[in-house]
């Protein structure tokens, strides 16, 4: 009788172990992470001082894909950055989220038209492409 209680107590006791052990992992995957730093620090080196703070921060959510859907409201105001070196990886970020982005297509679409930068016209209209190509103006 005691071993068998001592039995439902080691299965009882693995089986909430092996629950709390799934409850940790999906807990861990709720933030993405890139370089060892979480999503919301990179979104908020989005509008650190150094454009070089803010280039690296856009180009690492760009490689976290559509995990990096959180940052789509900060990309979108980073594509106001004054600096074409953060600008240009903004858009390169919210093509990799996807459809996810689609909060930014009026922004991007504006982009298309009014940057003087042609790369970042042309980064635009990509980003658009991958997130709603239906948006697209025809040619």
């Amino acid at each position: 009788m005691v071993l068998r209680s001592l039995g439902s107590l080691v299965v009882a006791l693995l089986l909430g172990g092996s629950a709390a052990w799934g409850q940790t992992s999906s807990q861990a995957a709720v933030e993405p992470v890139a370089d060892g730093r979480p999503l919301s620090a990179w979104i908020a080196d989005l509008k650190a001082p150094s454009p070089q703070s803010r280039n690296a921060a856009a180009y690492q959510i760009a490689g976290m894909g559509p995990a990096g859907v959180a940052a789509v409201p900060a990309l979108t105001e980073a594509l106001d950055d004054e600096i074409a070196a953060v600008r240009f990886p903004v858009t390169v970020a919210l093509g990799e989220i996807g459809p996810g982005a689609e909060a930014a297509v009026p922004r991007l679409l504006q982009m298309m038209d009014e940057d003087i930068n042609d790369e970042i016209a042309a980064g635009a209209r990509r980003a658009v492409r991958r997130i709603k190509p239906q948006a697209l103006p025809e040619r």
